[in-house]
């Protein structure tokens, strides 16, 4: 890449969090979007402007999605950006019974991830393409794999959104790169705005069910994503970050 600068979505909390401190950590340029506007200015007030903007809106909605790029585009002020990170969504799975799963609520989980995902990557498209070597990461799961009960809506969502990868990378490339992050559990209790924050605790039970010996942390997401960026050979992938949770066989005995 000719600029380090990176647009994370749902970046207030979570994973999107963890990756805008990663790389402002890094001395990126950062801009993060969220709905949580209180998420967003707790994260603004510890770095200057230069480095980082943040921008309120719901990715989910054309309009307001179309008008935080505009301020993406203004904030770079001619620079490229570098790496764009798909990351908005709702964290919550469940949806409840098939028979009683609302089409508005199916909507919200399917707009939240994969319609976000759509819109964000056509309106950074101009500011990836000025420069070399950008490349989009979306943020599937591995629900996008495997599913639990009731789950209906985020999984299509996030199977859809590891669908559109492959199409993305062979569309957009070889100016644009993009891959598929699927995390499994991740830990995210230290990542939440102030008043929603918890520290990790897990058990033996939830420690054994990864053959990595542990529930994934925010940074293991954050780290694929750098690595990701530099991957100048990597397009179209699905990586799957879950500890080897989903290769292991776990009968109830």
């Amino acid at each position: 890449m000719t600029t380090k600068t990176i647009c994370i979505t749902g970046a207030g909390n979570g994973i999107g969090r963890g990756c805008a401190v990663h790389f402002l950590g890094l001395g990126w340029r950062v801009a993060a979007l969220d709905k949580d506007g209180d998420a967003l200015a707790e994260l603004s007030a510890a770095y200057p402007q230069a480095q980082l903007l943040t921008h309120a809106c719901d990715v989910g909605r054309e309009s307001t999605t179309r008008k935080a790029f505009t301020a993406v585009d203004a904030w770079l002020d001619g620079e490229a950006l570098g790496v764009l990170v798909n990351n908005a969504g709702i964290a919550d799975p469940y949806a409840g019974k098939l028979e009683d799963l609302s089409l508005e609520s199916w909507q919200g989980w399917i707009d939240a991830s994969l319609t976000a995902a759509f819109l964000c990557s056509r309106e950074a498209l101009p500011l990836l393409r000025r420069g070399d070597g950008a490349s989009i990461a979306n943020i599937s799961s591995t629900r996008a794999l495997m599913s639990e009960e009731n789950t209906f809506a985020y999984s299509a969502a996030k199977g859809g959104v590891s669908a559109l990868t492959h199409a993305l990378a062979v569309s957009l490339g070889p100016e644009v790169r993009a891959n598929a992050i699927l995390p499994g559990w991740i830990e995210t209790g230290p990542w939440q705005k102030e008043g929603e924050r918890s520290e990790a605790g897990h058990s033996k039970t939830a420690k054994s069910q990864h053959p990595a010996g542990r529930v994934g942390t925010v940074a293991d997401i954050a780290e694929a994503v750098e690595w990701l960026a530099g991957a100048g050979f990597v397009t179209g992938q699905q990586i799957v970050i879950d500890g080897g949770m989903t290769v292991k066989m776990i009968y109830d005995a």
